[in-house]
């Protein structure tokens, strides 16, 4: 029996010189435990491979796809850690099967996301890439051209009120906004609790001025957004994606916008990414605020995620269940449970 437990980081954490691209991701956590030993995979692939797996205990995956395939014959793989809140890539019915752990970091996440989605709020009512193009271009005389909405006494609505809606609303009070929300696994008076009225979506879409998506991507809320929800917004209001490209019917939402039928849309992600560059939302620049599903990226985001897909870890290396786990009905496997209690006993 090895007292070591076998931490396999994927290889698209680093940069092209091997240094880490997102700075401090929390390793330092793995290196205080001595049971523990981390090593980065040998090869950067798009999916991983049952042998690029092979006696590792743990894996801690940016954007690495696990699926059956990957899984076959992984006897001794415990958990999968997934840096980040989305897990798409991962084939939890695989990891079921196998008795593997999947977690993720939505307490990582949840401030700069949030951050994130007001920064859009706030860039778009006020033009603000509009009116940094009139000074670059030198139409400093078409500002009138450009007036900006205050936000003071609007209304957000959010299509999801999880981890990151209950955030916005906390960000979003002492601008004076109201928020409502559809979520149908909240009741109200949770919703309540967190700052925001709960209502249908397509009561939603009627009342807010601005519309921010922060719920999951699943098969119930691939195109939630499409041709008629976008038909019920305000001509004056603003979509904000802050969660996953495909909830949104990205040629929808380019008409809905190339016709005026809405103000503008926020957008950190796309149906396809990397994005083409001749997509034609992309061409919108006046209504639109893009980035490269990356705006909440900063020093403090990746620490706070990183942290919390290593504490998960060293919980599965000392024997316990974590605290973020999508699948716990994966505890329940003879051989999960197996191993959860050889890490116990090594102590």
């Amino acid at each position: 029996m090895t007292a070591i437990f076998r931490i396999g980081v994927t290889r698209d954490f680093l940069k092209a010189d091997g240094t880490l691209g997102f700075g401090d991701i929390g390793l330092d956590l793995l290196d205080e435990s001595p049971k523990v030993k981390w090593e980065f995979l040998a090869e950067n692939t798009a999916e991983l491979r049952p042998d690029q797996i092979r006696g590792y205990d743990a894996l801690l995956v940016l954007a690495s796809i696990v699926s059956t395939e990957t899984l076959q014959g992984a006897d001794k793989l415990a958990l999968v850690a997934r840096f980040g809140v989305g897990y798409d890539s991962v084939d939890v019915a695989a990891c079921n099967e196998q008795g593997v752990l999947l977690t993720i970091t939505p307490d990582g996440v949840r401030r700069p996301v949030a951050v994130m989605a007001l920064t859009y709020l706030l860039a778009l009512s006020h033009k603000m890439l509009a009116k940094d193009r009139l000074v670059r271009e030198g139409r400093w005389n078409e500002r009138l051209d450009y007036m900006g909405m205050g936000v003071t006494g609007r209304t957000l609505g959010l299509v999801g009120l999880g981890n990151i809606g209950r955030e916005i609303c906390t960000l979003a009070k002492p601008f004076g906004i109201r928020c409502i929300a559809a979520d149908p696994f909240v009741a109200p008076a949770q919703a309540h609790a967190a700052g925001a009225e709960l209502v249908e979506l397509d009561q939603l879409l009627q009342r807010a001025d601005y519309v921010c998506i922060c719920c999951a991507l699943t098969e119930e809320t691939h195109h939630l957004i499409g041709e008629r929800e976008l038909s019920l917004m305000k001509e004056s209001a603003y979509l904000i994606n802050a969660a996953r490209g495909p909830i949104v019917d990205q040629q929808a939402l380019t008409r809905a916008l190339q016709r005026g039928q809405i103000a503008g849309a926020g957008l950190d992600v796309f149906e396809t990414e990397p994005v083409s560059r001749d997509e034609p939302v992309l061409a919108l620049t006046d209504q639109t605020i893009v980035a490269p599903h990356g705006l909440c990226w900063t020093d403090e985001c990746f620490r706070l995620i990183g942290r919390s897909a290593c504490r998960s870890i060293l919980s599965v290396a000392s024997g316990r269940l974590p605290e973020y786990t999508v699948n716990p009905q994966a505890a329940e496997h003879p051989r999960l449970k197996e191993k959860l209690n050889r890490y116990r006993a090594i102590g």
